[in-house]
């Protein structure tokens, strides 16, 4: 018995060493934290679990059966975060470069099923050189295996990825079929082809931080959400998002108590929105005036910035936030904006998270580069989303509306629960002048016909009681309610019952 004791702790010992002191150092030296230390300092202390730390690889080839560590690259369990369950998986880089075996990924996939069964998040750690060789296709097939298990978690559990390294090739499709992406800037990259193949194939000369780095893709690619300065700072930002989201779909966002009154009324909103309807503000400031204790986490808040999303608390209920931004683009909806606020709607609708809906859109944005895009497929995504979304939808107009914009933009016609407009909104097919142009183009040449006919567009159309009186707005509200009345509209539609009509999937246009 004693002996066997001592091979216990031995092989623990030998497992929490992973690729030596020597790697341990190197690991430290780039500024990087190694794979135990990530975990201790994302769960709660004294909380981890650890699952398979005596497997090891399989492969006899290339003389790696005199080379075998205990864990085999990856470290496994699960753990709590804020008290709340959830399954983490952190790859060592100390150990054969943290390479992808056959072991490797049965130990992920381990994780993954049974997050999938208990219902809990799934937090990967990825810091890994990528496929290990030496074993061939069944270190292939061991991504496949962990692919799989991604596909079916997504929507079943929240998934989220942290590159705290590299990663490469294949690598790169688990991470991307996650709910969220967080980056370390300077220490990791993620790229499909590396600089010395886009080197051969396509002749560019790139680095492999232009190519992948984090800067590029919370910027450039879009495939990340954040990016942070280091390893610590990463992990506590990723803590933060972990307590608006519910462990999975069959269960309620986690309710925080705040002491931030429902009736609190700002009466600076009565003055956010300018005079001149051309004049940018910033919806950040309506957003962060109207959640609880003015805490908003943004997401991708680098990329396609005429859109803002992310998460924040009303009543202490987490919800997610998709508002325009007119001091970029003046809040028009492109491409990349779209695709944006689509993924992110889908996601909260998928965890019973309430969506709601700042607009101020003039349109869709014009233009040759736009259309060749396709903005109408990738329009048609955000428009998909909301119309299938069956969580509360609480919208609120704050300027502009225009065309089908004001459509796509959680419209009472796509199923929103609660449509309030402020004072000054307008709701209509275009703006004023654009209208008049159109429908008086025989008064061309006569400026003074054309301000007239602008005066009484204005008059007519350029507020929100056109769109009211047919029921399509429920009520236009004071600016500076507007945190009550979303409020006490969220808390009528707690029991909200909804279900789409049976089928396998939708086909949303992708």
């Amino acid at each position: 018995m004693q002996t066997i004791l001592e091979q216990l702790e031995q092989k623990r010992e030998l497992a929490r060493l992973g690729g030596g002191q020597k790697r341990i150092d190197a690991q430290h030296a780039k500024g990087k934290l190694t794979a135990r230390e990530r975990i201790e300092l994302l769960l709660d202390e004294g909380t981890f679990e650890e699952w398979d730390m005596f497997v090891e690889h399989r492969c006899a080839d290339f003389g790696m059966q005199d080379n075998k560590i205990p864990g085999d690259g990856v470290v496994t369990g699960y753990g709590m975060i804020n008290g709340r369950l959830v399954f983490v998986f952190s790859q060592d880089f100390t150990v054969f470069g943290g390479a992808l075996s056959e072991a490797h990924a049965e130990k992920i996939c381990k994780i993954m099923d049974q997050a999938i069964k208990v219902g809990a998040p799934v937090i990967g750690l990825n810091d890994s050189g990528g496929a290990r060789i030496q074993e061939g296709v069944a270190s292939l097939g061991g991504y496949a295996e962990v692919f799989q298990r991604n596909v079916l978690a997504s929507g079943v559990v929240p998934q989220i990825s942290m590159i705290m390294g590299p990663c490469a090739g294949g690598a790169v499709y688990s991470p991307a079929m996650t709910d969220f992406i967080f980056m370390v800037k300077d220490s990791s990259y993620m790229f499909v082809t590396g600089p010395e193949v886009v080197k051969t194939v396509t002749h560019e000369e790139v680095t492999s931080e232009e190519l992948g780095g984090a800067i590029t893709h919370t910027t450039k690619s879009g495939v990340a959400d954040m990016a942070f300065d280091n390893d610590v700072e990463a992990l506590l930002m990723l803590r933060r998002l972990y307590n608006y989201l519910p462990l999975s779909n069959r269960e309620k966002p986690p309710v925080r108590p705040s002491k931030d009154p429902i009736e609190r009324a700002d009466l600076s909103l009565d003055t956010l929105v300018p005079a001149n309807p051309n004049q940018p503000y910033d919806m950040k400031e309506l957003i962060l005036k109207t959640v609880d204790d003015g805490d908003f986490f943004e997401l991708q808040p680098d990329y396609a910035k005429n859109i803002v999303i992310g998460f924040g608390r009303m009543d202490g209920h987490p919800v997610g936030i998709v508002a325009n931004q007119p001091l970029v683009l003046a809040g028009c909806l492109d491409i990349r904006s779209s695709i944006k606020a689509a993924r992110f709607v889908r996601f909260c609708d998928a965890f019973n998270i309430p969506i709601i809906t700042f607009v101020d859109v003039p349109g869709f944005m014009p233009g040759t580069s736009q259309e060749w895009g396709g903005i109408i497929r990738h329009g048609a995504k955000l428009l998909f989303a909301y119309a299938e979304a069956t969580v509360p939808k609480v919208t609120v107009i704050t300027r502009k509306a225009y065309g089908g914009a004001y459509d796509v933009m959680s419209s009472k016609h796509l199923r929103g629960d609660v449509n309030l407009a402020w004072p000054n909104a307008e709701i209509a097919v275009m703006g004023a002048k654009g209208a008049v142009e159109i429908i008086f183009r025989q008064d061309k040449g006569d400026p003074e016909k054309l301000a007239a006919r602008e005066a009484e567009y204005k008059t007519r159309f350029a507020n929100p009681f056109v769109a009211g009186a047919r029921g399509f707005i429920d009520d236009v509200i004071q600016p500076h309610e507007t945190r009550k009345r979303i409020c006490r509209s969220l808390g009528m539609l707690q029991n909200k019952q909804l279900e789409n009509p049976w089928r396998k999937h939708g086909n949303m246009p992708l």
